[in-house]
């Protein structure tokens, strides 16, 4: 039998991030992506995406680093600090092979 919602006899419903992320209309992602080990590799595959997608409705960075951006937030405390830092060095990575200007750090006093 399978699972329902607590509150009702219904199925629970998938997450509406999950949905996005594993069928996102905006670009045709690379299989695994964001569990790729090198944040180069992550940028590079990204910002090929981005650049193939003709369903895009921004320029090819900006639906790039939304995507990633859009993973990061919606793994959120799941992910580990370990690929945390990955993901944010690939939007370093994107910075550069966009020529985009790097992004201003926070400081802690």
């Amino acid at each position: 039998m399978a699972a329902t919602h607590p509150k009702s006899n219904t199925p629970p419903a998938r997450k509406w991030s999950q949905e996005v992320t594993e069928t996102s209309n905006a670009m045709d992602l690379q299989p695994d992506v964001f569990k790729l080990k090198d944040p180069k590799q992550i940028a590079r595959s990204l910002k090929r995406s981005a650049e193939h997608s003709d369903r895009r409705k921004s320029d090819p960075y900006r639906s790039a680093m939304s995507m990633l951006t859009f993973y990061i937030n919606r793994a959120g405390h799941n992910l580990a600090a370990s690929q945390r830092k990955r993901l944010e060095d690939a939007k370093d990575e994107l910075r550069v092979l966009f020529h985009k200007p790097a992004a201003r750090r926070k400081t802690t006093h």
